[in-house]
């Protein structure tokens, strides 16, 4: 009887060791977008508590960061393809590092305003070139290293480790500062960079795919144009459940509004954990159109709630149905160029999920001013309606070729 093991048993391991690089560079993930979800929750107070600004400044100074992310983006996305994804990823977490610097700076001088605001916002646009470099990098550094055909998977864990570094990131934040002040955030963020880099220097960089054929950033964003627009209109139904469903619960006078953005994460992250493999056996647009046809019922039923349970639940279906639509169409807009450029396209991509959050609360806000406070779950379902129509479009697009 032959001693070789056989075929199953092998692909079984290979499975297993894939599954481990995954898992050891989305934790990297993990730990950058740590450094993001620390100031969250303490950095507003900080802002218009203790240096005495305005709540607008303490807004803008949430933001700026997401300004410095959507802008360096695509650049982030040519490092990628040009000097590779581990390097984009040291040099995210330098800027992590880097962040934190200059955070503990603004703690220390907070008897000068002006001083300590002018630091603060320094670090947060450094902490936005942190979360573009990681974001890209990450997702680009473990396709290298275990192979296109797991894209979905990288995809969807990857955004586990960010969702559930935000989520951990907030309430530890506040737990440093009630024990060492603001300051303590900026150390913390110091030390977990160099975790991070501790985590990532030792780790094998991918090989580079012939460079001298790249396309141009036009090309590359005119390729994955339809599905980041596809992307940018299903973000608009999440973005309003983020935004307004406090508010909502508070005009109807209803308590729980923070278990309805738990029932929203919660079903996002497990969809995510136990549905990934889907996007691979039926493909990436069939398993985006049935996601987004369950994201229209969620925030349908959230627009039409008579009651909390109903909202929660609709909340709850809203997280589940989204939670899958960044990775299957990623699947597809990444296929969509060639090796050597899909850093680029990763990044080009994601660029419109920063958008479309950028946008989409002014835009809703303004709806509810004109019409009632659960109209925006109404304009929510509605643009994801327009991705699927996109969607399946693309869909038909890709038999027909």
């Amino acid at each position: 009887m032959s001693s070789e093991p056989s075929a199953a048993v092998l692909n079984k391991q290979g499975e297993r060791g894939d599954n481990a690089q995954i898992i050891a560079t989305v934790f990297i993930t993990f730990v950058g977008f740590l450094n993001i979800g620390l100031p969250l929750a303490v950095l507003p107070t900080f802002v218009h508590g203790t240096l005495g600004y305005s709540t607008v400044m303490a807004g803008f100074a949430i933001s700026i960061q997401y300004i410095a992310t959507v802008l360096t983006r695509a650049r982030v996305g040519r490092i990628a393809d040009t000097k590779g994804p581990k390097l984009t990823v040291i040099w995210g977490l330098y800027a992590g590092f880097g962040s934190g610097a200059i955070l503990l700076a603004s703690a220390l001088f907070e008897s000068t305003p002006a001083v300590a605001l002018g630091f603060l916002l320094a670090s947060r646009l450094s902490l936005g070139i942190c979360e573009s470099l990681i974001g890209t990098g990450a997702i680009a550094w473990a396709i290298g290293r275990v192979g296109p055909e797991k894209t979905a998977r990288i995809i969807a864990w990857n955004g586990v480790s960010t969702y559930g570094a935000l989520a951990v990131g907030a309430p530890a934040g506040v737990a440093i500062t009630g024990l060492s002040g603001f300051a303590g955030i900026g150390i913390a963020v110091m030390a977990l960079s160099l975790v991070g880099l501790a985590l990532a220097l030792p780790k094998p960089a991918t090989p580079m795919t012939a460079r001298d054929n790249l396309l141009s950033f036009r090309s590359v964003l005119f390729r994955v144009l339809p599905h980041g627009t596809a992307l940018a209109l299903a973000t608009a139904g999440f973005g309003t459940i983020t935004t307004f469903v406090t508010l909502f619960y508070v005009a109807r006078h209803w308590d729980g509004a923070a278990y309805a953005l738990s029932a929203f994460g919660v079903a996002f992250i497990a969809c995510r954990l136990l549905f990934a493999d889907v996007i691979n056996r039926w493909g990436g647009y069939p398993a985006a159109i049935v996601s987004l046809v369950v994201q229209v019922a969620g925030l349908t039923a959230v627009w039409a709630a008579t009651g909390p349970a109903m909202a929660l639940a609709g909340a709850a279906v809203t997280g589940f149905g989204f939670s899958l639509v960044f990775p299957a169409i990623g699947v597809e807009a990444v296929a969509r160029v060639p090796p050597a450029n899909r850093g680029s396209a990763l990044a080009l991509y994601s660029m419109f999920l920063d958008v479309s959050l950028g946008v989409t609360g002014p835009a809703a806000g303004w709806i509810s001013g004109l019409f009632s406070e659960a109209t925006p779950f109404l304009f929510g379902a509605v643009a994801t309606l327009l991705s699927l129509a996109i969607t399946a479009w693309l869909a038909t697009g890709k038999r027909a070729g």
